[in-house]
């Protein structure tokens, strides 16, 4: 029986994904090995590195006009794949970008049915305009998925709006970060300024613009360069006003679908699905909406998911997949015992390190000890941008110097960065204004005003957190480690931010020593193996 689906991802995010009886074995992205972020390169190259390329069935791709083809600019990729599928006696699929998107947010999910949305900063897709099918830039899609199927309800060019692009723009233009490739897309510093600014006061210029990027309507970059330079306090108003401005036009974007659609469930994906104040204020928008899920890789490195999910379902008709609680994000690889203890060996015949054997109480009592900061190293990496336990570093969201220790003496970033918490899944009713599930910290909700004060560290300036709710189902150990500490410290929570400083989230082992050592966290934990690391002193 043919059961293996490759999906390949070649532009900027490269990655590929297999699924094995429609589920997801492994999924890896170039740039946790490059240690540069967002870059492009041959997904297959990095498949056959990591995975038997001889057991792969079928291929699956996104599609990209000519010039910038597999064929056009991995002519070896191309072949390959080729000559393998020829091989195997299967075949090669080729699948729009929107397509993806929309498959990987509705086949993770857990819906029968659901309308399905992306919005991102733009990707070629085949479409249907009528009289023939065309190859077509979109930045936006609407769709109803049910059971198998995949039905486009609506698809916005790039010349209607384009959130992504114009949100690029004033991350590059007004507030003077990164964009992209290769220091990543720091559009998420901006959506945390906003919180300290007053979004009505440059609101009505932005949200005139309508998030079209053209020459005769776009935003003035210049003019609030200027004023984002003026200062600290003004930066946060242009932030505001952004935010505020693309809530509201996603908003009333999505409305005449919902009302029309009357889905009860909306799947969300797209690089703009990683705005987690929205899709946190989007759970009560729409009247008869109770559920809104978004995948856990919403951005291009998740494309190659959604194309294998698509031929799984839709073209080769398998059923879908029922997921025990949540379609898992830990899909990266897993190291074993000898190359951890082979690793650190190495580390401490330098003498750098030192290592004990330790159990997860004897974490979370360190933990709760002078200010603590400690990483953990576990099982397969998360994919996506937030590590979600397996590639942390964890810390006391009770002390209220724990924030600026850790911005300033680990991850090197902005003052304002909040961190998150990792929260029980059954505790959430008690600390948040919302109870919902949030397994891959899709939603930014409002704590209780009443428990605030318990966990200072990862409080946003108006109240609010980008939650990881856990359950065992989830990730066996980090929930049972949350279990522990919750006997320790009184709470069910634990600040939790990705395991790196600046660069990709750690993978290897190698990379886990050599982040450690460059900053000053206290402690680096082998969770499997119940090794706890320090520096040599």
């Amino acid at each position: 029986m043919k059961n293996k689906v490759a999906g390949l991802h070649f532009s900027h995010d490269c990655s590929f994904v297999v699924l094995n009886e429609g589920c997801p074995e492994i999924h890896l992205e170039l740039e946790r090995f490059l240690r540069i972020k967002e870059p492009a390169g041959d997904a297959l190259k990095l498949l056959s590195e990591n995975y038997d390329l001889s057991t792969v069935d079928y291929f699956s791709h996104g599609y990209e006009p000519e010039q910038w083809s597999i064929p056009a600019l991995h002519p070896y990729a191309h072949a390959l794949m080729q000559s393998t599928a020829k091989k195997n006696d299967t075949q090669i699929y080729n699948v729009g970008h929107h397509q993806c998107h929309a498959a990987n947010a509705f086949y993770s999910s857990n819906f029968d049915e659901a309308l399905v949305v992306t919005i991102d900063g733009g990707g070629w897709d085949v479409i249907n305009l009528g009289d023939q099918d065309r190859e077509i830039s979109l930045t936006a899609t609407v769709w109803k998925g049910k059971d198998r199927k995949l039905t486009p309800l609506k698809v916005f060019r790039d010349d209607n709006f384009n959130i992504g692009v114009v949100w690029s723009q004033c991350t590059k233009q007004i507030f003077g970060m990164s964009s992209g490739y290769p220091q990543g897309n720091q559009c998420g510093s901006v959506m945390a300024m906003a919180a300290f600014g007053d979004s009505t006061k440059y609101y009505d210029e932005f949200a005139s613009n309508q998030f079209v990027h053209h020459p005769h309507r776009k935003i003035d970059y210049q003019k609030f360069r200027k004023i984002a330079d003026s200062s600290e306090n003004e930066s946060f108003n242009v932030a505001a006003a952004l935010q505020k401005s693309t809530e509201d036009f996603v908003r009333n974007l999505l409305a005449p679908f919902v009302k029309q659609e009357k889905s009860k469930n909306i799947c969300f994906s797209g690089g703009v699905a990683l705005n987690s104040v929205m899709m946190g204020k989007m759970l009560k928008w729409f009247e008869g909406v109770e559920n809104i899920y978004v995948c856990p890789v919403p951005y291009d490195g998740g494309l190659c998911i959604g194309a294998a999910q698509l031929v799984w379902h839709d073209v080769l008709g398998n059923e879908r997949i029922e997921w025990q609680d949540n379609c898992t994000p830990y899909l990266g690889k897993t190291y074993s015992e000898d190359e951890v203890t082979s690793t650190l060996k190495r580390y401490e015949d330098l003498g750098l390190v030192k290592k004990r054997s330790a159990t997860t109480c004897d974490v979370a009592n360190l933990l709760a000890e002078n200010d603590n900061v400690i990483s953990v190293f576990s099982g397969g990496s998360e994919s996506g941008r937030r590590a979600l336990g397996n590639r942390s570093i964890l810390a006391d969201p009770r002390s209220p110097d724990m924030k600026n220790i850790i911005n300033k003496k680990v991850k090197h970033r902005q003052w304002y960065r909040p961190f998150a918490p990792s929260i029980l899944r059954e505790s959430v009713a008690d600390w948040f204004t919302t109870d919902v599930s949030s397994p891959y910290m899709s939603f930014v909700l409002q704590f209780k005003e009443e428990v605030r004060e318990k966990v200072p560290a990862v409080v946003h300036a108006d109240g609010s957190a980008r939650l990881q709710t856990v359950t065992e189902n989830d990730n066996k150990w980090y929930y049972t480690f949350i279990k522990e500490w919750e006997k320790v410290s009184g709470v069910p929570i634990v600040l939790n931010t990705s395991f790196n400083d600046r660069e990709p989230i750690v993978e290897t082992p190698e990379h886990a020593l050599n982040c450690f050592l460059k900053t000053e966290i206290d402690y680096l934990y082998f969770a499997d193996y119940g090794l706890l690391v320090e520096k040599n002193s």
